[in-house]
């Protein structure tokens, strides 16, 4: 088997294995203190137990919740076959009372090959859950809950989440219900009568640390020697790999990968093109890849708008800033444009525009989003004395000169210089 040939087979190996979350979050299901442990003795218990029970997952989104709960749940289908139904809602389409009980029953019936009845009212639909809720239970079947997006199901009465709970306080019943919500403060949206019927199991998702980081980086892009890849091709893509890994030119791409999103999702979205840029003649994973992955998924509006932008467009922006460094209680029009001409004064510049066509190039910066008006208040005045405010940081700004192919020097010193 050829380099490359390998090296395709490798890379359609890591293309799969990113597009996996089971794979990806199994490194974490080995640990006792780890949220998959958590969440699946909580449910496990209900089925072993015959008991009711309830539970929260809160974090930002792309932490693994949803990974990490379907995991659980397909684990428990393997070991509790024909004892686990599993009913599933999102706030996003079922947030309103009548609906979400429809849809429940909806799924209770094709799970128990009965007739669903669609003109059913809500009072049919609620007698029809609590009896399936006591029936499964006298028959030792658990149901579970799945309520994404758990906020939404808040609005309003909270009457399913009231008749839910409500019907889990029978002895017969025996259900979980599970919400996943990405408001930290999902638990204090519940009122009082629907709080004093929940468990209160809260499990925090959290964007990975730095342990965490490194475990899943090696596990998920690491080749294996049993799959019957050359061992000598294993052997210098793991060694290569491992080098990049610990190179700190790397872990500056993924510090800044790191610093605008830290998220699951956002990591394997980034190893993912990582992998597609792959060279498969070389056969191995490099820095560059990982360069032009990061490049490729992270866009900096900014600095895509700072590229359109005319020369004076620049100088008014340099000013802007120099402005702010020296930390001028107004910022507006006319103050950019004494530091504009002190600047040309100190440096004897060739950049120098009329004052309408500076103020041209001026509400282009405003409809360009790069400036803003401070406040809306003051719409009879004039553009020109109202103030404003750069929404582009001096590194943005920096990078945006660097890249800009016909920048003048003096912008670079002025930036600088700051004063």
């Amino acid at each position: 088997m050829g380099v490359e040939n390998a090296a395709e087979q490798a890379q359609v190996l890591l293309r799969t294995r990113l597009c996996n979350p089971d794979f990806i979050f199994t490194i974490f299901s080995h640990s006792p203190d780890s949220n998959y442990s958590k969440l699946k003795y909580i449910m496990s218990s209900s089925v072993t137990e015959a008991c009711n029970n309830s539970a929260l997952l809160l974090g930002p989104r792309g932490c693994g919740k949803i990974a990490i709960l379907e995991m659980v749940i397909k684990d428990l289908l393997q070991e509790y076959p024909d004892t686990i139904c599993v009913i599933k809602l999102n706030g996003l389409l079922h947030s309103e009372d009548n609906c979400a009980l429809k849809e429940i029953a909806r799924q209770l019936c094709i799970e128990n090959q009965l007739v669903f009845s669609k003109m059913a009212s809500f009072d049919d639909n609620s007698q029809f859950v609590i009896a399936m809720l006591r029936e499964c239970g006298l028959a030792h079947k658990t149901i579970i809950f799945v309520l994404d997006e758990f906020d939404l199901f808040t609005q309003g009465k909270q009457r399913l989440l009231y008749s839910l709970l409500d019907a889990m306080q029978s002895v017969t019943s025996q259900a979980v219900v599970v919400g996943v919500s990405c408001r930290l403060d999902a638990d204090q949206l519940l009122e009082k009568r629907v709080r004093s019927r929940f468990s209160h199991r809260k499990l925090l998702f959290l964007p990975p640390s730095q342990e965490d980081l490194q475990k899943i980086l090696q596990h998920a892009l690491l080749l294996p020697t049993e799959l019957g890849l050359p061992s000598q091709y294993v052997a210098a893509y793991n060694k290569k790999l491992l080098n990049t890994l610990s190179d700190e030119k790397f872990k500056d791409i993924i510090e800044s990968l790191c610093h605008s999103d830290s998220t699951y999702n956002h990591l394997l979205r980034f190893l993912f093109a990582a992998v597609c840029h792959m060279d498969t003649k070389s056969g191995y994973l490099s820095l560059d890849n990982f360069k032009t992955a990061l490049s490729s998924i992270q866009r900096q509006p900014k600095l895509e708008a700072l590229q359109d932008c005319s020369i004076l467009e620049l100088y008014i922006l340099v000013c802007l800033r120099r402005l702010e460094v020296k930390e001028l209680e107004t910022t507006n029009f006319n103050s950019a444009m004494k530091e504009y001409k002190s600047v040309h004064d100190s440096f004897q510049t060739s950049d120098y525009y009329a004052w309408n066509v500076c103020l041209r190039a001026f509400e282009h910066l405003l409809q360009r989003q790069l400036i803003s008006l401070v406040d809306n208040r003051g719409h009879s005045q004039s553009v020109e004395f109202r103030p404003v405010r750069l929404l582009i940081s001096s590194h943005e700004l920096h990078q945006g000169l660097k890249s800009y192919r016909s920048c003048p020097a003096i912008l670079h010193k002025l930036l600088d210089r700051g004063v």
